[in-house]
């Protein structure tokens, strides 16, 4: 059952990336696709209705970790607190700026906010981005299971490393032209005319850039976590994951609409699967000691905490999945701006 929770974890969390990844996106192109103030509203029409939905599943993958694995919440919320409290504020002022620009038919007051939608996107694109990396390079955790990772400390990804170096700043950045590229192509699904066009084109700009470093990301997780891809190697079922991120890959460039929408997604999803896929059964690894990694086996709960929780998540998410799929559902057709 344990293997079971590690799934459920990685699927919840990627959906979450796919699901609001693209918002990210789309907010950080938003001051580039829209010129007016008629096309971002265009824009805020696509995201507006089904952002805050897209963020219940991360609270739903953060609540199944808890009750799934509590040693490796535990550890990970206490050693990133700080930068959690720096995604917490990225979220509030991105639904702020949502929720607040058209409140005043004044030009500053817009652009402001607009600025604010911007920055926080690609702001919490790049967190995003850094936070796979430091679950891949691992956090300075010792013999007690814990850790308090610094900002910074000397860059290097081995000792005492804090949460920006090198790697994670590389991915961080990987993060940024990605969830653009997933971005840019959602708009040009969702949006018509100049929005359209130009998102489009936003998207075949930054695809060879996230190609480029997608593959100097893959370059550089074999120098810092090699095993990763020595157990992705050796299970095969974990190939398909890598076929669909391939096959997504290419379809991001080449398709158009919702099939280029959906080939983006595949692209997010078949990597983030991927990795997780590669990663088993480690959670969390160390930089001091590989002993000290936290693994499914050694944090998971207890079985009947497993079985009982199993039951509620059963109902829970289902619930969560259908609420989904009826929102896209009652959205479906082009966006349209409002009145204001």
């Amino acid at each position: 059952m344990t293997g079971l929770w590690y799934a459920l974890v990685a699927i919840l969390f990627v959906v979450y990336a796919v699901l609001d990844g693209f918002d990210f996106g789309a907010g950080t192109l938003q001051l580039f696709v829209a010129r007016t103030d008629r096309e971002r509203r265009e824009v805020l029409a696509a995201i507006g209705p089904v952002w805050n939905g897209n963020e219940v599943w991360l609270i739903a993958g953060g609540a199944t970790l808890f009750f799934a694995f509590p040693q490796v919440y535990a550890a990970g919320f206490s050693g990133f607190y700080l930068p959690l409290m720096l995604v917490l504020w990225l979220l509030a002022l991105r639904g702020i700026s949502i929720e607040l620009r058209s409140h005043l038919q004044d030009a500053l007051w817009r652009q402001f906010w607009d600025a604010v939608l911007c920055g926080s996107s690609a702001a919490m694109s790049l967190v995003l981005g850094a936070a796979l990396g430091n679950v891949l390079r691992g956090v300075p955790l010792d013999s007690s299971g814990t850790f308090m990772a610094p900002w910074f400390t000397n860059f290097r990804v081995r000792g005492q490393a804090g949460v920006l170096d090198w790697y994670t700043i590389l991915l961080g950045i990987f993060a940024v032209v990605a969830l653009g590229v997933h971005g840019g192509l959602f708009l040009a699904w969702r949006n018509e005319g100049a929005v359209r066009e130009r998102a489009q084109r936003a998207a075949h700009v930054l695809w060879p850039m996230m190609t480029a470093l997608g593959l100097v990301a893959i370059g550089a997780t074999e120098i810092v976590r090699p095993e990763i891809y020595r157990q992705l190697l050796a299970r095969p079922w974990a190939w398909l994951l890598m076929l669909l991120a391939f096959l997504g890959l290419i379809g991001a460039r080449w398709l158009r609409d919702l099939p280029a929408f959906l080939a983006s997604s595949a692209f997010l999803a078949g990597t983030l699967a991927a990795t997780a896929a590669g990663m088993f059964p480690v959670l969390l690894p160390s930089t001091l000691n590989p002993a000290f990694a936290i693994t499914a086996a050694g944090a998971a709960a207890g079985e009947h905490s497993q079985r009982v929780a199993l039951g509620w998540w059963g109902i829970g998410i289902p619930l969560a999945l259908a609420y989904t799929t009826y929102i896209y559902r009652s959205l479906r057709g082009k966006a349209v701006a409002s009145e204001h």
